[in-house]
């Protein structure tokens, strides 16, 4: 995806009014799905994610509600799925080695972002740990049972599969967050990637592939898993997340704000 397409994309004005109509105010918004893993379909959804900022009065007591908001609409014909976190469920997730929120701070869609936003996305690169690679490792396995179970099989699950993978294999490999598959592809090529997206972008959204190439797909599948283990075993990024202190003053600066 070009630059003056994400720019695009990001800006649609269906994305701005779901935005707009959170109940609470927004640390971000961003696009995840297929649309940052670099193959969307002409009717792909929008998965729109992010963080929200609860006021001090609903986060003091005991019972803190409203920290994951969800919302399904369809404008103008294209189905937007929003969902948000507040802000200091967020930040408790970053600490623990969780790869989807990375993905959706680190998307290059971005839809809504705060002058906080971009101190946030400063403390991306600290949160980053080895241990990353268990969330690649384990949303992998899960893509390959969705795919192997279906028949015939499609190229969607296949995809986030050899998204999965070559994300976490990046990840463990430069420390730097990758999620569009045919950018990774750029860097680790495979031709069977760059047909397997022409056949997901320009096709049908459940197009499907031939039952005789399980076989090829699943001698891939666990030698970019093995691969993983390996990049994970020799991988030089730390074991625990360094922006603890920093994203705890971040919060704080974030709730009394919100007063």
């Amino acid at each position: 995806m070009k630059n003056q397409d994400v720019m695009h994309v990001a800006k649609l004005p269906e994305l701005i009014e779901q935005v707009r109509e959170h109940p609470y105010p927004l640390l971000f918004a961003t696009i995840s799905g297929a649309h940052i893993y670099g193959f969307p379909s002409l009717n792909s959804d929008f998965d729109l994610r992010g963080a929200h900022v609860l006021p001090l009065d609903e986060v003091l007591g005991l019972q803190i509600r409203h920290e994951t908001i969800e919302k399904e609409s369809i404008r103008n014909g294209m189905e937007i799925d929003l969902v948000t976190h507040d802000v200091g469920k967020f930040f408790r997730m970053l600490l623990k080695r969780n790869g989807y929120v990375l993905e959706q701070l680190l998307s290059p869609l971005v839809v809504f972002s705060p002058p906080e936003f971009a101190e946030l996305k400063d403390l991306a690169p600290d949160c980053i740990t080895r241990y990353h690679a268990y969330h690649y490792i384990g949303f992998a396995q899960t893509q390959w049972k969705l795919y192997s179970k279906e028949s015939p099989p499609r190229v969607k699950p296949l995809l986030y599969v050899y998204r999965v993978l070559w994300t976490g294999i990046h990840l463990m490999r430069t420390g730097q967050l990758k999620t569009n598959l045919d950018e990774l592809n750029e860097i680790y090529p495979q031709s069977y990637i760059t047909e397997l997206i022409d056949r997901k972008c320009h096709g049908k959204e459940k197009e499907t592939i031939e039952e005789g190439s399980r076989a090829f797909h699943e001698s891939e599948y666990n030698r970019l898993l093995q691969r993983l283990h390996q990049e994970l075993e020799v991988s030089k990024l730390p074991e625990m997340p360094r922006c603890e202190a920093k994203l705890n003053e971040l919060l704080i600066r974030i709730r009394k704000s919100a007063r």
